[in-house]
C-alpha cells in the first residue's frame, strides 16, 4: 500500500533493526500493518485530509509510550502517532484484530479509546474521508 499526506512529509524506510528492536522493547508482535508502514516510512507529519497526525519513528515509541505512561492509564494500548494536539492514536492490543483508536492524553484512560480504523491502511482511508 502506498501512504499519502494531503500535506506534510513522510520519513524514510526504518531500519530492519529498528523496526526488529521495537518489538522486543514492547514484547509484543506489532501489527503487520504497522510493520510494512515502518519498512516504507519511519514515521513523518502532516494532514491527511482535515486531520493532522504525527507518525512516531520506531525508536521513539517506546519512549513516548512511558513518558505519557500509557501501561498506568490505558493498559494494553500502545501509542504510534499523535494529533499534534490532546489526542493519540495507538493499537489497542486486547483486542486479537489489534484495531486503532483514539484516546486523549490529558485525562488517559482506557475506557476513553475509540476505535477509529481497522488497520493502518483504514486509518489514512478513513481520515481522508472525514470532513471535519
Amino acid at each position: 500500500m502506498k501512504y499519502y499526506l494531503t500535506e506534510g512529509q513522510l520519513n524514510e524506510p526504518a531500519g530492519i533493526s529498528a523496526i526488529d528492536d521495537l518489538s522486543t522493547h514492547l514484547g509484543i508482535a506489532l501489527p503487520e500493518s504497522h510493520i510494512e508502514f515502518l519498512k516504507v516510512h519511519d514515521g513523518g507529519e502532516g494532514f491527511i485530509g482535515d486531520n493532522y497526525i504525527i507518525f512516531w519513528k520506531a525508536e521513539e515509541v517506546v519512549d513516548f509510550n512511558r513518558g505519557y505512561e500509557v501501561e498506568t492509564y490505558a493498559p494494553g494500548v500502545i501509542l504510534f502517532a499523535s494529533s499534534g494536539g490532546g489526542e493519540g492514536y495507538g493499537f489497542d492490543t486486547l483486542d486479537a484484530a489489534m484495531p486503532v483508536v483514539r484516546i486523549p492524553f490529558i485525562g488517559m484512560d482506557r475506557q476513553y479509546a475509540i476505535s477509529v480504523a481497522s488497520d493502518l491502511p483504514d486509518l489514512f482511508t478513513r481520515l481522508a474521508d472525514q470532513n471535519d
